[in-house]
């Protein structure tokens, strides 16, 4: 009989909320610079905007959001590295996408 190691039983989820600060909102340069970082993890990233639940990972999700100033978001991230990811993305709307 083959031997399975579990290494995780249940992957990390995380969900945070967050404000849109940047003047012009989550226009194609923040919302590309929000999907690039999504990019660099290995964790489902959703986006939402009240019902409006989107794939952080996708710029034509993203925009579909129509985030402006003031715009309150909710980050969920699940997967082994979601406490990562939603720190780095928080950080990222939190410094208006370093524009």
């Amino acid at each position: 009989m083959p031997r399975i190691r579990v290494v995780q039983t249940k992957p990390t989820q995380v969900k945070i909320n967050v404000t849109i600060l940047n003047e012009l909102g989550l226009h194609a340069r923040p919302a590309m610079a929000f999907v690039d970082l999504a990019h660099q993890f290995e964790s489902d990233i959703r986006v939402s905007k009240g019902a409006h639940q989107v794939d952080g990972k996708s710029i034509m999700h993203m925009i579909t959001l129509a985030a402006t100033q003031g715009t309150e978001l909710v980050i969920e991230a699940d997967g082994p590295d979601a406490l990562e990811a939603t720190a780095r993305l928080q950080s990222l709307v939190d410094n208006q996408f370093e524009e």
